[in-house]
């Protein structure tokens, strides 16, 4: 059976293909070469990865991305397609699945949506679902940095605390577009906003992500 993140991967290497090395991103800063670059280096050197979490490790990442980047774009775009090798832990399934479910589809729209025309995804009930799950497990690591208290709200009900404080604003919809919110895309993501007017506007410009 196909795993959301094999779809996903598969998903990202068509759109990487299709948009160019030198199309936009919602990644600051980067193309879509420069996307490229991080996802094999992340999958395929985890002696610089650890870059992307710890700041001492950072410049070594950035480094070795920088080389990486030097590849020909079609060759980074069919190692993204193939996936990583046989010694990479996200060879594993269940690995890859629980580690890259979130990266590839929040990826994908880094791509889709910096593009002028995108058209909205429509997303099955089961990979949302499956979306939901990893926003409940690691909304507070995103929403960390949050001035404000911040509350994820799915249109049917369910919630998910992503900072605690006050003034508290809630976020409301659905969960890919939730995700997308509290990775940083707050300006790409497709949400309402409660709460006091100044606490809003220190949401959307709010730090988050990993």
């Amino acid at each position: 059976m196909t795993t959301h993140a094999k779809r996903e991967r598969l998903l990202l290497a068509d759109l990487l293909e299709g948009a160019g090395p030198d199309a936009p991103t919602l990644c600051e800063g980067w193309t879509a070469y420069d996307l490229a670059a991080h996802v094999v280096v992340r999958e395929r050197r985890q002696d610089a990865a650890g870059g992307i979490l710890f700041k001492p490790l950072q410049n070594r990442l950035e480094r070795v991305q920088a080389e990486f980047r030097q590849k020909p774009y079609e060759e980074l775009v069919q190692l993204i397609r193939s996936g990583p090798p046989r010694f990479s832990p996200f060879a594993l399934k269940q690995v890859d699945e629980a580690a890259n479910v979130v990266e590839f589809y929040v990826h994908a729209e880094d791509v889709r949506r910096a593009q002028p025309d995108y058209a909205p995804r429509e997303l099955d009930p089961v990979f949302s679902d499956t979306l939901w799950n990893r926003l409940e497990r690691g909304a507070k690591m995103m929403g960390r940095k949050s001035p404000v208290g911040l509350v994820l709200r799915r249109p049917d009900g369910q919630t998910a605390v992503a900072h605690r404080g006050a003034p508290v604003v809630t976020v409301t919809g659905d969960p890919a577009e939730l995700l997308l919110f509290v990775t940083g895309r707050q300006e790409a993501a497709k949400v309402e906003l409660e709460g006091d007017e100044e606490a809003v506007a220190k949401a959307r410009s709010a730090p988050l992500g990993i």
